[in-house]
């Protein structure tokens, strides 16, 4: 705890920077987080709904429903395709199609860019410090090269000048962690939502056609 506390006050000039990210980073993440959670739509209350909206009131009544659900499938996906639902089946796979790349993806991906850069700075800064912390400890070492006692006496700022790469590596390792998760999320919800749209064309043509549903 010393030697912490002693990286702290007189490598002040990194430790600061770093805490900074490191607390910037995490406050990123669990944004990320909240907002993953916000983008969920429950699929399986929701098709039955839409399901027996469409076949007694049609695609308006549909699409007020989406209106008041939460998520992005339901809040914007199937909005979309329900807008476009009186111009044909066509229309409405493009419209969706259009909403996923323009708006959706990027909505996925927003935090996950600065969370990355974070990361990577975090690891390069911490190795500066120590880098600086070392030459300025080996120049001490150089100084006293005459006084055994005086160069025993630098081994410890040795071991401190490591302080700064363990701090940039205990920011980066969670945060590329976590950027991965994300990224494999997205995956997966891209996933969903074509499959989602691909469900609603469906019960919209059957709809038309005058058939049940499934």
């Amino acid at each position: 705890m010393n030697a912490l506390k002693s990286f702290f006050l007189n490598e002040w000039y990194f430790s600061v920077p770093m805490t900074l990210m490191a607390l910037v980073a995490f406050a990123l993440v669990a944004w990320r987080l909240l907002l993953n959670i916000s983008a969920k739509s429950n699929l399986n209350l929701l098709m039955p709904d839409l399901q027996e909206a469409l076949k007694k009131k049609g695609p308006k009544a549909a699409l007020e429903i989406c209106r008041e659900e939460k998520g992005l499938i339901a809040n914007v996906l199937f909005v979309a395709g329900l807008e476009a639902a009186d111009q044909g089946v066509a229309a409405m796979r493009r419209s969706m199609a259009s909403t996923i790349e323009l708006e959706i993806v990027p909505r996925l991906n927003f935090l996950l860019a600065p969370i990355l850069a974070i990361a990577k700075i975090a690891t390069m800064v911490g190795l500066l410090g120590t880098v600086i912390s070392m030459i300025n400890t080996f120049n001490a070492i150089s100084a006293e090269s005459g006084n055994p006692k005086g160069v025993t006496s630098q081994a410890g700022a040795i071991g401190l000048a490591l302080f700064a790469t363990a701090m940039g590596l205990l920011t980066a390792i969670p945060l590329v962690f976590f950027h991965v998760l994300f990224k494999d999320w997205i995956g997966r919800f891209e996933l969903k939502m074509k499959a989602a749209s691909q469900k609603l064309i469906i019960l919209v043509q059957n709809t038309k056609q005058g058939k049940p549903a499934v």
